[in-house]
């Protein structure tokens, strides 16, 4: 055993997802989820910045849907951004990635057709990086299926939480603060609330 992995093995802890990406072997997908402000894109941005540092090609896609912030970066609540391509339809990343691309990027990947799945696979058979960020339940507290899909299938699930708007307790869920139906309704503090299983209320 190398001293570096001995050091890990002893210290009790390995890290929750690899943070580098090779010339040679497989490529795998992560995928970061939560709630409403629980810091997903601003995670996202940090690996990607990461994989830049380490003179990584880099990636980033979002979805047209999403031009709360920017039309051309992905934007996190805290305003940390990096840029990225929108684009109409899942199958539009396959012919916008460049062939020396390692690391490809997708935000708010709930937003997407359900091919995101099939098509984040595809870039990971060959040999990418492919990391996704997005809301794990809709407003109701009903899993997206396209997320649910893609932390079944991916090698490495982030789960982050956020802060409770209520009780401050932690919250794995986004409350709705408007009227409306809609599954997809985007907005941010504008509309929603982060809440913990006690204090969320279906709407």
């Amino acid at each position: 055993m190398s001293k570096k992995k001995d050091k890990v093995v002893r210290n009790g802890h390995r890290p929750a997802a690899p943070v580098s990406w090779g010339h040679t072997g497989g490529g795998w997908i992560e995928a970061v989820v939560g709630s409403m402000f629980s810091g997903k894109t601003q995670e996202l941005i940090r690996r990607l910045r990461l994989a830049s540092i380490a003179r990584q090609k880099v990636q980033v896609f979002n979805s047209a849907l999403d031009v709360r912030y920017a039309k051309d970066h992905i934007v996190s609540h805290d305003l940390s951004k990096t840029p990225s391509i929108a684009v109409a339809k899942s199958r539009d990343i396959l012919s916008r990635v460049a062939a020396d691309t390692q690391v490809v990027g997708v935000d708010e990947v709930q937003f997407f057709d359900e091919e995101i799945v099939e098509v984040c696979e595809a870039l990971a058979d060959q040999g990418r990086r492919v990391i996704v960020a997005g809301l794990d339940q809709d407003f109701r507290g009903v899993p997206f299926p396209v997320t649910s899909r893609l932390m079944g299938v991916a090698e490495f699930v982030t789960k982050n939480l956020a802060i409770c708007m209520v009780c401050g307790n932690p919250a794995n869920r986004s409350q709705r603060l408007s009227a409306g139906t809609k599954v997809i309704d985007v907005g941010a503090a504008d509309k929603y609330e982060a809440r913990c299983r006690r204090c969320f209320r279906k709407n």
